[in-house]
């Protein structure tokens, strides 16, 4: 590995012929006024950088005695763009201006491979120039995956915002992977309903918040004869506060758990 440049931050150049800034470096220039590793790692979580494709991790031991073990980032030249950019100050401008400068004075003196005469070096080129389009390609393929595997995920609460209706607490504790009855046990240990002639209310500090809808259902007695009784059926108003009580004890619906599992 060499240094490309050096005027304003060290720009490196891999034996393969990649464009690297070191992470450490770059935090430095930009006056972030947090650690490095705090700072590092919440850009990577917050704008979805990925390990591989955007940057490389490398573990160095440090110290007297060797025991202390540095996690340092090398970012490709487009994730040190983005970063500088994201900062959204004076240093973060100046840094992405002088990497695109970076780009564009090497991007000049690149020869493409038809115009070189001697051979050796031409096919040399050309091997080079196949290897990045093929980089290139596959870096394309990749990133329409990623889009088309988290476009479609929505979290739970996204769902309870986009239904209408009412909906039975069995259906609700489903989503959670639980049954009714165990929903109901729940709600009833939190103070929230109790039951009554076969049916579950809520208490007056819940039954005018609209969280639910008694229904009422027609039904015929083991004698035959008709008869109605009343339902309680849940608001989306209702099962976003059971969302959020259920959240408060650590229980969450299935989609997030899967969605989290796929993430990790």
């Amino acid at each position: 590995m060499k240094v490309l440049t050096n005027d304003l931050l060290p720009v490196y150049e891999t034996d393969q012929g990649e464009r690297i800034v070191d992470g450490r470096e770059l935090h430095e220039f930009l006056k972030v006024g947090r650690d490095f590793t705090s700072w590092i790692k919440n850009r990577i979580e917050k704008y979805g950088f990925v390990e591989g494709d955007d940057f490389a991790l490398t573990l160095t031991k440090t110290g007297e005695r060797q025991n202390v073990i540095q996690h340092d980032y090398i970012l490709k030249l487009d994730t040190a763009k983005e970063l500088c950019m994201v900062e959204n100050n004076a240093k973060g401008r100046e840094a992405r201006r002088y990497f695109i400068e970076v780009e564009k004075r090497f991007k000049s003196a690149y020869v493409p491979s038809y115009m070189i005469d001697d051979p050796v070096k031409r096919a040399q080129q050309w091997i080079e120039e196949q290897r990045a389009k093929q980089e290139v390609e596959t870096k394309a393929l990749m990133l329409e995956q990623r889009v088309a595997e988290y476009e479609p995920k929505i979290s739970y609460l996204d769902q309870i915002l986009k239904s209408k209706g009412t909906v039975t607490i069995t259906q609700i504790a489903k989503d959670y992977g639980m049954s009714g009855k165990a929903l109901n046990e729940i709600l009833h240990e939190e103070r929230v309903q109790f039951k009554q002639n076969k049916q579950w209310l809520l208490y007056r500090d819940y039954h005018d918040k609209g969280y639910t809808k008694s229904e009422t259902i027609d039904i015929t007695r083991s004698n035959g004869d008709p008869d109605v009784t009343m339902n309680t059926r849940w608001t989306q108003k209702g099962r976003l506060f059971i969302h959020d009580l259920l959240k408060k004890r650590g229980v969450f619906a299935l989609m997030d758990r899967e969605n989290e599992s796929r993430l990790a």
